[in-house]
């Protein structure tokens, strides 16, 4: 266990020889076009770009952290939804920086492109590879204080959308080191400034994980939603892999752990398959970075999985003659964590979505290969439950296949390739249409009457649909519930998912608001989340908000999507007189509106309410996927006994 902790502690402290001071800190352009444009900076203006401020803020503390400066670090929320970031680093510099003739510490956080990231003398590794991180914030927020600890003083620091309003000035006496930013996002800049306290948890837990030993306190001290926790896993990745899999049954109990380095670059995987889950989840992070959309080093991965089994298959006499199972048989039921960390990353974007260093793929490559068939050789049991499992999915997928050409066959036979329910639109260009799937043929047929069919289609389903969490593809397939959803949106499953075969590029679930409706779009989501991901990646999947109330003065008709709106229109039409009459009415659902009111309130774009369903963090989406809809039913039961409380309106 010691040997496993050192062999940690080498790989997360990329540990750097020289002084971090104002000669490191490199000036490449100014501020303006932050506030112009955040949405380049920050990915966007809504709930994610404004917590992904905090990110960039503790992207900093965690660079100290792999330099080897850092091991504590403390994310607060405090009251009117201000942040505070404190570690116990090295603290910025606070010396004179050569090209400004300004104290280091002014200029980090005023001018973009400046940071010790350029260089390669402050840091070795760093995921606030642009150093733009502190500026942008200070560019986006209404007011930021920065507070250094270093020399055995307190420089502080003060700023309001990014110019300096406190020259940096010494305000105390100190025994450590660090920096403590605090921070107020800019209500003018943001759609909404409320911290949700879940979200950022879920992020520095995951920063946790991937820098072993390193200490992060998550606290709430708004007042009234008081919590913290704090998180530290000696064990790293190895543990993010337990914790993804706690509610699915380990088809081996150890998690397979792999590391290796090149030059200033290392890499990490920590691997587990699972025997109650067909379903892959692969987890990437470049310099401590999420990398949603993969990149080299998930290519590495892939590659070195699919050529080290099927050797492994042959030579231990698992495989028969010619047979071999492809990457996607591989990787079926696995859950893996890959942590990569090197010099210069290239990602695609300020984002980060990606990572473009070809050197990774060969690096991760090499480890795979190296590391997992010496694994494999020491543990046969193991290796020969991984194939089995690998060759189960090989014919479940040439099962599916089969289905596929049988339904194509029977398409071509038939003469028409699209369901006999569907009701299409005239609009030819996707990018124009979109597509209703309604619960029950009696709303359908209400949304067939009242669509514009110029460029809305309607779809009807009706009975108990399958649940796709528990089901390998070749169950799918043919389904009669879920083909003819399959061939409306035109663009195949899985591996054959083809974007640009897509017939509508919006994709709206229209269900009743009950607990029924709720069930038909929980299971309509699991399905598209598990075959055809890209299409809520993409952003093409929507929920149809259908009102819950009706309200009537004379002439005058209203509808209402919550009580509290109710009550609020309730009022508007009595205009101040308490013995007004207003009908109200609740709708029971899709089926009992008439056509032209089902148009007014959920289909007319001009006034309907549509929810875009986003997929911020796979993880957890895997994580409750498999929870609601998986085999294990006690995680299920204890789910519901803790958050049963919350429900307060079972109707929506």
């Amino acid at each position: 266990m010691a040997e496993e902790r050192n062999e940690l502690n080498e790989l997360n402290t990329t540990q750097t020889d020289h002084e971090y001071g104002a000669s490191e800190i490199q000036v490449l352009e100014g501020l303006e076009a932050v506030r112009k444009r955040p949405g380049m900076y920050i990915g966007s203006t809504s709930s994610s770009g404004l917590h992904h401020l905090v990110y960039e803020i503790v992207d900093n503390a965690i660079d100290e952290a792999l330099a080897g400066y850092c091991d504590s670090i403390t994310v607060e929320i405090l009251e009117g939804d201000v942040i505070r970031v404190t570690d116990n680093g090295r603290g910025v510099p606070v010396d004179i920086q050569a090209q400004t003739g300004r104290p280091a510490l002014e200029v980090v956080y005023t001018v973009l492109h400046a940071g010790g990231k350029f260089g390669g003398g402050g840091y070795k590794v760093s995921g606030g590879l642009h150093g733009v991180g502190g500026s942008v914030v200070n560019a986006l927020s209404e007011w930021m204080e920065v507070r250094v600890h270093k020399n055995g003083q307190i420089y502080e620091v003060k700023f309001s959308r990014g110019n300096m309003t406190q020259e940096m000035t010494v305000v105390g006496k100190t025994d450590k080191t660090g920096t403590e930013v605090v921070f107020k996002p800019d209500p003018e800049m943001f759609d909404d400034t409320v911290y949700d306290y879940e979200t950022l948890h879920r992020r520095m837990r995951e920063q946790a994980f991937l820098n072993a030993g390193v200490r992060i306190l998550m606290a709430d001290r708004r007042p009234g939603q008081e919590k913290e926790e704090f998180m530290h896993y000696e064990g790293g990745i190895r543990e993010f892999v337990t914790f993804i899999n706690k509610n699915k049954t380990p088809l081996h109990e150890q998690v397979i752990y792999m590391s290796g380095s090149k030059e200033d670059s290392m890499a990490e995987i920590a691997m587990q398959y699972c025997e109650d889950s067909y379903n892959e989840v692969i987890v990437s992070f470049a310099n401590n970075v999420h990398t949603p959309e993969g990149g080299m080093h998930e290519e590495g991965l892939k590659r070195a999985l699919t050529n080290v089994l099927n050797a492994y298959g042959k030579k231990a006499g698992i495989f028969k003659g010619e047979e071999k199972v492809s990457g996607d048989d591989c990787r079926e039921g696995l859950t893996c964590v890959i942590s990569v960390k090197l010099t210069e990353a290239q990602f695609e974007g300020q984002t980060k979505a990606k990572l473009g260093n070809s050197e990774m793929r060969t690096l991760v490559n090499a480890v795979v290969s190296d590391k997992l068939e010496q694994f494999l050789d020491e543990n046969p049991a193991v290796g020969k439950a991984i194939l089995d499992k690998a060759l189960m999915a090989n014919r479940a997928r040439e099962a599916a296949r089969k289905a596929r050409e049988n339904i194509r066959r029977k398409n071509a036979l038939e003469g028409s390739t699209l369901p006999g329910k569907l009701s299409d639109c005239n609009e030819r260009d996707p990018a124009l249409t979109e597509i209703y799937i309604v619960e029950g043929d009696s709303a359908g047929g209400s949304a067939k009457q009242g669509r514009d069919s110029r460029f809305q289609a309607i779809l009807p389903l009706w009975g108990k649909m399958l649940n796709v969490e528990k089901a390998r593809a070749d169950k799918i397939y043919g389904n009669d519930k879920l083909q003819p959803v399959i061939t409306a949106l035109g663009a195949g499953l899985g591996e054959d998912f083809d974007e640009s075969k897509l017939r509508y590029h919006k994709v709206i679930i229209m269900a009743d608001a009950d607990v029924d409706g709720s069930h038909i779009r929980t299971l309509l989501l699991t399905f598209f989340f598990r075959f055809m991901r890209p299409l809520i990646e993409r952003g093409y999947v929507y929920a149809a908000v259908p009102p819950l109330f009706k309200l009537v003065r004379g002439k005058t008709v209203r509808v209402a999507f919550s009580e509290e709106e109710r009550d609020k229109i309730s009022a508007e039409l009595r205009e101040g007189n308490p013995n007004a009459k207003v009908d109200i009415s609740r709708f029971k659902g899709l089926g009992e509106m008439d056509y032209e009111e089902l148009w007014e309130t959920t289909m007319d774009p001009e006034r309907r309410t549509l929810k875009r369903i986003t997929m911020e963090d796979a993880v957890k989406a895997d994580e409750i996927f498999t929870l609601l809809m998986g085999e294990k039913v006690e995680p299920r039961r204890e789910y519901i006994e803790q958050n049963a409380l919350k429900a307060v309106n079972l109707d929506y």
